[in-house]
């Protein structure tokens, strides 16, 4: 990206993102400084190391890894796509809502769930802070037990298609 404007842009985005991010991370510090480590169900490790901010009020994971033996699952960017003709909705949230479904679906084709997955990339068209704020809200709702995985956010002017607004990929773990 050499576009000085681009940089720029996501340079006050980061900083904003990570301003906002600092007034949570103050509420919630553990008494200790040591790496917080949690495990779900599926023994995936989730690392959110205490010297930096905790990145759990948005959604996502510094890092994820297993300690299984198994095999990695890579999935393909899924779109807001409603049906057999990936109709697609002009609504931001309602194209969240069905990429996060499709997701989940691919993922049930080999019986795993989102807490199976390690990390996702998410694409978002035109993005800003509501739209940010609507993409963490769906997040919350597909992970409930808010063991999210490693996570990238990136920025795009557009997707593969005119009407697409949202697109995530994953890598999950399947154990043997």
């Amino acid at each position: 990206m050499n576009n000085p404007k681009s940089t720029l842009y996501l340079t006050k985005c980061i900083l904003t993102l990570s301003l906002f991010t600092l007034s949570f991370s103050s509420c919630k510090q553990n008494e200790d400084n040591h790496i917080k480590t949690q495990k779900n169900m599926s023994n995936i490790i989730h690392k959110n190391p205490k010297t930096i901010f905790d990145p759990t009020p948005f959604a996502f994971a510094h890092a994820t890894s297993t300690p299984d033996h198994g095999s990695y699952v890579f999935i393909s960017g899924q779109s807001g796509g409603e049906d057999l003709k990936h109709s697609l909705s002009k609504d931001f949230r309602t194209q969240v809502q069905f990429a996060l479904r499709n997701l989940e679906t691919v993922l049930k084709e080999y019986d795993l769930k989102p807490d199976d997955v390690l990390k996702i990339t998410v694409l978002i068209v035109d993005h800003n802070q509501e739209k940010l704020a609507i993409w963490t809200e769906e997040m919350h709702k597909t992970w409930k037990n808010n063991q999210f995985p490693a996570s990238t956010l990136i920025p795009v002017p557009r997707l593969a298609l005119d009407d697409m607004l949202v697109e995530v990929d994953a890598v999950a773990f399947m154990k043997n």
